[in-house]
């Protein structure tokens, strides 16, 4: 491994300026190749449906382990030929993948049929389990003679940055190092521009026949229905292993579905009437869990595979909201880690200021060398009032006051950035503007180069103030408010309740157009308005900094034809400049952005409108693969007895997807915890129409549990408490 292979380099031609946003090029189409996805901790895996990792420009497919690539090709053929897809299949709680494989017809060099095809048998077992691959691939021959089968497994390792996968033009990379083969493992190596090596193990038991730096090749004299096993481990910088691969195998697989099971039983289940909707629901809770990283400070979900299998802190902070009803302790392994890395001094390159809380982490190569800036990024706007909330939200939750007081200082220099780096010009309002060409030129949830414009077209100049951020902040101040109110401090209790009070005045004044029948986009560096009809009016709802003679009319506006297409609210409406239904932010529909919208119109009592959206949303999934929600989906009206039109490279599973459908039922059901006085409450509850019967299983309060049954009783609906372990009541208002 200390010897050169070689130094890569690129073509004169091929060094061009870097993009000045990090987008994601649409050079291979996800939805096209439906990939199959696993993940543990910082490890992740995309594959094709044989199982399969295809080398290629813009191929997405590999095993990455932080932000790197140590797999890029994995080929299985047989005789020389591909293999037939019989099926491909994740099990509902994406422990495992499962690949059934048949032969092809196999000829000899004279076109003579050696064997006829869906005579053997293969299937290939495979999970991820701390930063290793493992794979059983069974081979059983049904024919009733013996046949004599050569297995072959092309292999291949880039390492390349997830960066540049993703389409970022490198200058220079590190060097490849010579492989090292013995009998039955491979070694393949590779050390960074960072200094930093990395290497990909491959081991292989029983050994193969023939073992080279790229392929493995098996010999196999199977008779006629016998059964052979081959296993085989793929390690990203893995210390050697002692044990073989077959007993490695069933040991990791054991402790990995142990892992899952462990994790997801803190959680509260759903179960309904309708079987499609408990598979939507099943896979949704199946992927927050699989997302779900072991942090030092707790459990923390990454935002989605592949591009956005890090930390991110908008992400998790909206997931563990969604999910805040279900699981709590998601919510405070989330703020526990984001406190853990809040910017503590003023980076212009990372978009640091001293209170802010992140917005993303990377490990890889690029970010070790700042050729992107991702390492410890803060190019966020919203994350930090987003956190405050979050803590608000889990202590109304749960009633915990010691994490509350750990949390408090952090609380407080969170609002100390809103009051000094977050309004940039001392207004009242906070803005955005990044401090060095590095960074993101939009810092909303709304990223896109192009997502922030006027009414014609033009791109908004900064420091730009988001209408749905002063939400946010009228949020936070509320919830530091009661935060500050339990925990003694009176004087800064009422001064951050006066401080949301003017805010909630002023903005509506500042935000409000007659003519649009809604709230702005944002106001420019100029103080001028985006006057543009967008979802993040939605969000204001959600925060609750609408007044209420208002509200009505904001939702005509998100729920009429323009923005509603059926299948949710539009990001941007039918109608308004740079409007396009396959663009990723002016036009799309994006499942957690709905959800939000739908707890919205939950809060102001328009829970009718809450449960057309819970439709749509769910309507969209019974038309997706494993009724797995994407990130986003093309925003193209509605047509009876079609599905959505699928956005190309939306990533899938995308944790604040997987999480919409929660907190859409949450805001039918108008649930909600007193955690002092130990009660659940369901107000005013509604089930859209294709739920007539919800259960909800081992709600947890401090102190006990319930398990209710909510059912359509004519136009209302009644709930009935099924279990009820410890002091919990349960409260339902009509």
């Amino acid at each position: 491994m200390t010897e050169a292979l070689q130094q890569t380099g690129l073509r004169a031609s091929q060094l061009v300026a870097p993009p000045a946003q990090f987008f994601i090029p649409a050079a291979a189409s996800l939805q096209e190749r439906r990939p199959r996805t696993l993940k543990h901790g910082d490890t992740f895996a995309v594959f094709d449906h044989n199982g399969d990792v295809l080398s290629g420009p813009g191929s997405p497919e590999g095993l990455f382990h932080r932000d790197t690539r140590y797999l890029s090709h994995y080929y299985l053929t047989i005789g020389g030929e591909r293999p037939m897809l019989l099926s491909s299949t994740l099990r509902d709680d994406n422990a495992t993948l499962t690949c059934d494989l048949t032969n092809p017809d196999l000829n000899d060099e004279t076109g003579r049929c050696l064997i006829a095809h869906d005579r053997i048998h293969m299937r290939r077992t495979r999970f991820l389990w701390q930063g290793t691959c493992y794979e059983r691939l069974a081979v059983r021959n049904f024919d009733e003679v013996a046949h004599e089968v050569t297995l072959e497994i092309a292999f291949e390792a880039d390492f390349a940055d997830i960066f540049e996968v993703r389409g970022r033009v490198r200058a220079r990379r590190g060097t490849s190092l010579l492989p090292e083969v013995d009998g039955s493992h491979v070694i393949l190596s590779y050390r960074g521009l960072d200094h930093n090596p990395r290497s990909t193990a491959l081991r292989f038991d029983p050994a193969p026949a023939q073992l080279e730096p790229g392929k493995a090749v098996y010999r196999l004299s199977l008779a006629p229905g016998e059964t052979r096993s081959l296993f085989i481990e793929i390690g990203c910088d893995a210390n050697g292993a002692e044990d073989p691969p077959s007993r490695l195998f069933f040991r990791s697989l054991r402790d990995a579905r142990r892992a899952l099971r462990r994790s997801s039983s803190r959680a509260a289940t759903v179960q309904s009437s309708n079987e499609i909707f408990n598979e939507t629901m099943r896979r949704s809770v199946s992927d927050l869990y699989m997302l779900m990283t072991d942090t030092e400070e707790g459990p923390y979900p990454y935002a989605g595979v592949p591009w956005f299998s890090t930390v991110f802190g908008r992400d998790a902070l909206i997931t563990a909201r969604e999910m805040l009803w279900l699981d709590p302790a998601v919510a405070r392994g989330v703020l526990l880690h984001l406190a853990a890395n809040q910017a503590t001094e003023f980076d212009p390159d990372t978009d640091a200021e001293p209170g802010k809380i992140l917005h993303e982490a990377r490990y890889g190569e690029m970010a070790e060398t700042g050729e992107v800036p991702f390492r410890r990024y803060y190019g966020s706007v919203d994350s930090t009032p987003l956190f405050v909330m979050l803590a608000g939200a889990y202590f109304e939750r749960t009633g915990n006051r010691e994490v509350l007081e750990t949390l408090w200082p952090h609380v407080r220099a969170a609002l100390d950035w809103i009051e000094t780096y977050g309004d940039r010009d001392g207004d009242g309002f906070v803005e955005y503007e990044r401090r060095s060409d590095k960074g993101l030129a939009n810092q909303g949830w709304k990223d896109s180069h192009d997502a922030v414009f006027h009414a014609d077209g033009t791109l908004a100049k900064g420091p730009i103030a988001l209408c749905e951020v002063q939400g946010y902040v009228y949020a936070a101040r509320l919830a530091a408010a009661e935060i500050a109110r339990e925990l003694g401090h009176d004087g800064i209790a009422q001064e951050q309740a006066r401080k949301a009070s003017e805010l909630k005045s002023r903005f509506d004044a500042a935000f409000w157009d007659d003519e649009l029948g809604t709230y702005v986009l944002a106001l420019d560096g100029d103080k001028r308005p985006c006057r543009v009809r967008s979802s993040n009016a939605g969000h204001l709802l959600w925060t609750g900094i609408v007044p209420e003679e208002r509200a009505e009319t904001v939702i005509h506006a998100l729920m009429g034809p323009s923005s509603f297409c059926g299948w949710g609210v539009r990001t941007i409406a039918a109608g308004q400049a740079r409007y396009n239904p396959m663009s990723y932010h002016n036009g799309s529909v994006w499942p957690h952005d709905n959800a939000l919208i739908g707890a919205g119109l939950a809060r102001y009592g328009f829970r009718e409108q809450a449960a057309r959206i819970f439709e749509g949303i769910f309507s969209a999934a019974t038309y997706i693969d494993l009724r797995r929600l994407p990130e986003l989906f093309c925003g193209f009206p509605r047509r009876e007895t079609q599905g959505p039109t699928f956005y190309p490279v939306a990533c899938t599973p995308q944790a604040w997807a997987a999480g919409a459908p929660l907190l859409l039922l949450q805001a039918c059901l108008g649930l909600r915890f007193d955690a002092e006085a130990r009660q659940v409450i369901f107000e005013q509850p509604i089930l859209p129409e294709f739920l007539g019967e919800v259960v909800l299983r081992n709600l947890r309060l401090d102190g006990g549990t319930v398990d209710v049954a909510l059912r359509r009783s004519g136009t209302h609906v009644v709930a009935d408490v099924l279990r009820r372990d410890g002091p919990v009541r349960v409260i339902v208002t009509t």
